[in-house]
């Protein structure tokens, strides 16, 4: 997802009313007492941690206000156990980038913690953890570390002047006179106290205001390749996601959607399902857009799938888009020979006559996240009226706005929610949905049960035909690009049209991110590095296909076309694609240089020899601040493409942690080859998705990775996001390796050769 250019008030100034008022929460803190700790007795003693409101509600009365926000109190975010484990409360989902691991990095860093100590947890939908940039919780566009780092920093290096302070309260010496290693503070003639030990007296100091951070060139943990905390658990089988949740007496539920979207039940016949052993109930339910739907709750999830195959419902689909896939692309080449809505002008009289032109049309399909864990959410309900409570269990991209979307469905106020944020099994955009869907689902479904006369948790589990089938796709697109240029590779006109669905239309962040008609995240990624005098302009068709933000969000087709074309240019101009690039780069693309220069290097490109049949290819592409470039090899194997080597240079300014740089490098440029692989598309005929499961809707498999050495850039300044940025150039420089050994570029994604 893509909003990292917004503030905090701009886009609370579009939220809907029930999350703006949990932001305007946030706010109200800033005049409550900032210093506050509660003590918390643990099976290993005392802890430093947790909200300040509780903390206030505790200790009675508010002690002095330090100015500071919710988000920068240790109060939420930092527990010390006597035994000296450090608890890190992390405001970002995990779900397998790493997030957990980099943050704690941060703050452990500050804090002089011993690491062998620092464990990490999900925050929840409390204030505190909104991002500190976005002002509100939400987990994507790379923006964790990116946004947090500081925050984090400053939250360790606060919870270890407080450690100091009451050391030096209890050894009767200035504060300065101490020092801290690995959790511990180190006084006068060799004395030492253990974090665990002080943890109790550190919750009585004062929260400063101000703190004077690390110089960089001290990190111990900062910077140093570091086994990820989940990393034990996940490979044992141990870790527990959202889908694994159990509570004593749940029921699961399976949900029947419509497969023509937003159509609604004209009629269902459950005597079948309701026969199944282990069917508890057949509900008929409303779906978030307007469709509807049939819930099989049942006692686990095989009861309740055969109870949902025998269902026989017959379903009215009247009003609703019947969308074909090619009838669909033909109107969009239609809308691409035509200017759309201008996003950057530049004078196109050069092009009639251009010496050298280029003429091309792109084809990009729709696509399914389908992340590793279908998407679940559990509810459980209690109470009514004003004592009426729900308890929620989800991994969530927006903990804080899944929780309003959940008081509005349950009709009950945000503050009778309490957020139980899950480990995640993938999402890449999925779980971070402004809609809400599968919460409001799960919610609507279990709110069904309770009527129904069933008192119990209610788990919604989706199947991975449901996933596929469930709509969400990022989104189909056209483009069309003219091009003239000399014979030296100087573009002299570039008229380029992109046709396909707004992600943003019709949500709240529509008036920021949708300008003079043009969605800001379809066109990202145009044109840059390069100096180009471009007309760029968009179309945005709308269709009955729900459309949302995909890992890298516009750069997975905007850097394709742009590096491909690229390549074009210096083949028409005998150019050689690495010195062209470089020649075409804007000045202050200092960055993209030095991650392109660096893959050249390390790969051996232009000095080694190729193996026969073997084709070397580039391409850099920007994207949420982060430079990825990849120089590839790749041949065509029995009239097939394939990848065998990648080398990628990576400036994504600091590495917090360089073995995670290295795996989402890995795991973005794996989902990259996925837009390739023949079989990775979603079709639409008659207004339903044609693909149900993997054996339709292709992923690559272990025979498809390529061996992948990730280098980075050396940088001191701010990292940058690593999430996404993997994702975009794999694709065009395994394109442009093809083309270099058939002569013909290829225009559409899936490959075809």
């Amino acid at each position: 997802m893509h909003l990292q250019h917004h503030t905090a008030d701009q886009i609370r100034a579009h939220l809907p009313p029930a999350l703006a008022h949990r932001l305007g929460d946030a706010e109200a803190l800033e005049g409550i007492a900032r210093r506050s700790f509660l003590k918390i007795a643990t099976a290993s003693g005392f802890a430093l941690g947790a909200y300040p409101l509780m903390a206030n509600a505790q200790q009675g009365a508010a002690q002095a206000a330090t100015g500071l926000k919710p988000d920068q109190q240790p109060a939420a975010f930092v527990k010390i156990a006597r035994d000296g484990t450090v608890t890190v409360t992390i405001n970002r989902l995990e779900f397998g980038q790493g997030t957990h691991t980099g943050l704690a990095m941060v703050l452990a860093e500050e804090l002089d913690a011993d690491w062998s100590r620092v464990q990490a947890v999900h925050g929840n939908a409390d204030p505190a953890y909104n991002d500190p940039a976005f002002g509100m919780q939400i987990t994507g566009g790379s923006t964790a570390v990116k946004h947090s780092y500081t925050q984090y920093r400053e939250l360790g290096a606060r919870t270890r002047a407080m450690l100091l302070a009451a050391a030096a309260k209890q050894w009767g010496v200035p504060a300065s006179s101490l020092a801290t290693e690995r959790g511990v503070v180190i006084g006068p003639g060799g004395k030492k106290l253990t974090y665990g030990a002080l943890a109790d007296a550190a919750m009585q100091q004062p929260v400063p205001a101000q703190v004077t951070l690390k110089d960089p060139s001290r990190f111990r943990i900062i910077g140093q390749p570091t086994t990820r905390l989940d990393a034990k658990a996940k490979a044992s089988g141990q870790q527990s996601f959202g889908m694994d949740v159990r509570l004593p007496g749940m029921l699961t539920a399976v949900l029947q959607h419509p497969p023509v979207f937003g159509s609604k039940v004209a009629s269902v016949d459950d005597a079948a399902a309701r026969a199944v052993p282990g069917v508890k109930a057949v509900l008929r339910v409303p779906l978030h857009d307007g469709g509807e739907g049939v819930a099989v709750v049942g006692e686990g999830y095989w009861a309740a799938k055969q109870g949902r195959d025998a269902l026989k419902v017959q379903w009215n689909d009247t009003g609703r888009e019947k969308v074909d896939s090619a009838k669909q692309l033909a109107s969009y080449r239609e809308l691409a020979a035509k200017t759309g809505n201008i996003k950057h002008d530049a004078d196109m009289a050069p092009l009639a006559s251009a010496p050298q032109k280029i003429s091309a049309e792109f084809v990009f399909p729709y696509l399914a996240h389908a992340p590793m864990e279908p998407l679940n959410c559990t509810v459980q309900l209690s109470g009514s009226g004003a004592a009426a409570k729900a308890t929620v269990w989800t991994g969530t991209q927006m903990p804080g706005l899944d929780t309003a979307a959940a008081a509005r469905t349950l009709g009950i106020k945000p503050e009778q929610v309490t957020m139980n944020v899950q480990m995640a099994g993938g999402g890449f955009g999925r779980r971070g949905l402004l809609t809400s869907d599968f919460v409001v689902e799960a919610c609507t479904i279990a709110k069904a049960t309770q009527a129904a006369g069933i008192s119990a948790p209610v788990r919604t589990v989706w199947s991975r035909e449901d996933d596929v089938r469930g709509g969400y796709y990022r989104p189909m697109h056209v483009h069309r690009a003219e091009i003239g240029f000399d014979a030296q590779g100087k573009v002299l006109a570039w008229d380029h049209v992109i046709v396909g669905q707004s992600i943003m239309a019709g949500t709240f962040f529509e008036p920021m991110m949708v300008k003079n008609g043009v969605d800001e995240t379809m066109v990202e990624g145009m044109g840059k590095p390069y100096t180009l005098p471009m007309r760029l302009s968009a179309h945005h068709p709308k269709h009955n296909v729900p459309v949302l933000w995909w890992r890298s969000v516009g750069s997975t087709h905007t850097g394709y076309v742009m590096e491909t074309l690229i390549d074009d240019i210096a083949r028409a101009t005998k150019q050689d694609p690495v010195a062209y690039r470089m020649k075409l780069m804007d000045a202050k693309a200092v960055r993209h240089r030095a991650a392109l220069q660096l893959a050249v290097d390390k790969s051996g490109y232009g000095k080694k020899t190729l193996s026969a049949g073997r084709a070397w290819g580039v391409a850099v592409h920007e994207s949420f601040d982060s430079v990825v470039a990849y120089v590839v090899e790749a041949s065509v194997v029995d009239g097939a493409p394939r990848l065998h080597q990648v080398t990628a240079g990576v400036h994504c300014n600091l590495a917090v942690n360089p073995k995670s740089v290295e795996a989402q490098i890995q795991g973005g440029a794996l989902m990259g080859l996925s837009m390739c692989i023949p079989g990775a598309a979603i079709t639409l005929k008659d207004g339903v998705v044609e693909q149900s499961n993997f054996g339709d809707f292709a992923v690559p498999r272990i025979t498809d990775m390529p061996a992948i050495a990730v280098h980075i850039v050396p940088s001191a300044d701010a990292p940058t996001g690593v999430g996404e940025p993997g994702l975009p150039p794999l694709a065009p420089a395994f394109a442009n390796a093809i083309a270099q050994l058939t002569g013909k570029p290829l225009r559409e994604l899936p490959f075809k050769v």
